[in-house]
């Protein structure tokens, strides 16, 4: 048989297909739908087949595609067909996310039909989100670095009068104007200077410390300033690697952390400072953190204060911003902690939730030692990572973008997924009988149901349901306040592909 004509190699390029295909009728009743479009919008294979393709839309675009086959049919005109366009597509639960649609013709023994080609755009417009954040606080930089050093050309001349001036014999009234002038001066001067820090331009002096060490200095003074209300534990691994830092920044950066997690828990509260090495080195784990792959020292410090909302979150770094104006905050804090870490070749991620607290996670490059090998670091990466065979696993995650990164990673190791956006929704949907072999939560979500009530429940009811949970935080500081216990397996945020393998393998 030909093979241009065998039925086979067109069930065998479908099957192979990554992207989703879709063949259906002039009518848009869908006649095919690969393996592919299956898993990307969240049907059991063949239960799209005799379907609308409006089903795959949002509303708005789906009352305005008959009438776009409509035109097309009547008048021949290809506005929409041959060619590619962004468009929204919908799952079968109904959330929306972002596709590249291509559609096509083709006439077969007289009857038209559409080809439709989608590819998912979810991981793109994370990707680009957050290089665009990164080349924004990049630009804000660049210009308060030249806006800083012009103020300090300027407050240089201020200063230096003053002095002058001083210095010449002044009466009582004169001296007293020309000090508290110097002052102010000073004032500015010290601003400029933070500001350089942010803009990457501040004047560092690194030297090789052990990050362990550092942290326990800082404490010291900590543990005085911020007063016997606030617990700080530390979580420190046992071996970790050098890094080339300035200590004196590192200090200031600490903190200016530990006084916003203070100001965070006005009541008191608990926070946790932890080390320990880490190896970057796959594409979910350096999306997720914005990171070049490497081996990198990761310091965390987490509190269980009130937490930031997500415009805070999305401009915490900016210089100036502040949400404690009416407190004296000057917005300049974690502008400069932003600043000392990417000079100091690292970076800098934010996890929070409203009402359970703030993790900042500060990753600078490791200094090898000459007789520790790759090898020795990469203890729990093995050689090939364990696949699921279309098991089920219920991923519940109140943030739309980690619950689709969540998805993807999942899919990818071979597994089947449903969602729910919080722990009430995945209860009701275990509880409509849909079959699920393992459940991953997050901790923190809105509704009656946090991760442990949630796991809780279904250890009870669902006994044969795996349960692994997930945490932003730099380990279990919300634990007391959501009730949880050590019996859960928690994997913490940002993980690598190869940890949530081993872990779903586990479970099975």
């Amino acid at each position: 048989m030909d093979p241009a004509t065998d039925p086979a190699l067109l069930t065998a390029l479908m099957e192979a297909a990554a992207d989703a295909v879709i063949i259906s009728d002039n009518g848009g009743r869908i006649l095919r739908a690969n393996p592919a479009t299956s898993r990307l919008f969240g049907y059991a294979e063949g239960a799209l087949i005799g379907q609308r393709v409006n089903v795959l839309m949002p509303e708005a675009l789906a009352e305005l595609h008959d009438s776009f086959m409509a035109h097309h049919l009547e008048t021949g005109e290809q506005r929409i067909i041959g060619t590619g366009r962004n468009v929204e597509g919908k799952r079968q639960d109904g959330t929306v996310f972002p596709v590249h649609l291509s559609v096509g013709r083709a006439d077969i023994d007289g009857q038209v039909v559409f080809i439709g080609i989608l590819h998912d755009l979810t991981e793109r417009h994370i990707a680009d989100e957050v290089l665009a954040r990164s080349q924004r606080l990049d630009a804000v930089g660049q210009l308060t670095g030249g806006i800083a050093h012009d103020f300090n050309n300027l407050l240089t001349v201020i200063i230096g009068n003053l002095e002058l001036l001083q210095m010449r014999g002044v009466n009582d009234r004169q001296r007293d104007l020309i000090h508290d002038a110097l002052a102010s001066a000073e004032l500015g001067a010290d601003l400029t200077s933070r500001l350089l820090v942010f803009a990457r331009k501040g004047n560092l002096k690194p030297v090789q410390v052990d990050l362990r060490e550092q942290c326990q200095d800082a404490l010291a003074l900590l543990r005085r300033t911020i007063g016997a209300r606030y617990a700080i534990r530390t979580d420190f691994a046992s071996k970790v690697s050098k890094v080339m830092i300035d200590p004196v920044q590192l200090q200031s950066a600490l903190i200016n952390l530990a006084l916003n997690a203070r100001d965070a828990m006005p009541d008191g509260g608990e926070f946790l400072i932890s080390v320990g090495d880490v190896i970057i080195d796959d594409d979910y784990m350096a999306q997720e953190t914005d990171i070049v792959p490497g081996e990198y020292v990761r310091l965390f410090i987490s509190d269980d204060g009130a937490g930031m909302t997500l415009e805070a979150q999305r401009r915490a770094f900016e210089p100036f911003f502040t949400t404690k104006a009416d407190r004296g905050g000057t917005g300049l804090g974690l502008a400069m902690v932003y600043g000392f870490v990417r000079q100091s070749g690292g970076h800098i991620t934010l996890y929070s939730e409203l009402g359970h607290g703030t993790s900042f996670g500060l990753y600078f490059p490791a200094i090898r030692e000459t007789n520790v090998s790759r090898e020795d670091m990469r203890v729990s990466a093995p050689a090939a990572m364990p696949r699921g065979s279309a098991q089920v696993v219920l991923v519940v995650e109140d943030n739309p973008r980690v619950r689709k990164l969540s998805i993807e990673r999942i899919r990818d190791l071979g597994y089947r997924t449903l969602e729910a956006a919080n722990g009430d929704d995945a209860y009701r949907l275990l509880q409509s009988g849909v079959h699920v072999d393992i459940l991953f939560s997050d901790l923190v979500m809105p509704g009656k149901l946090n991760g442990y009530d949630l796991a809780a429940k279904v250890r009870s009811t669902f006994p044969d349901v795996g349960l692994l949970l997930t945490s932003g935080y730099a380990s279990d500081v919300v634990t007391s306040k959501l009730g949880g216990s050590t019996e859960y397996d928690v994997l913490h945020k940002p993980y690598r592909q190869s940890e949530l393998a081993e872990r779903l393998q586990a479970l099975l």
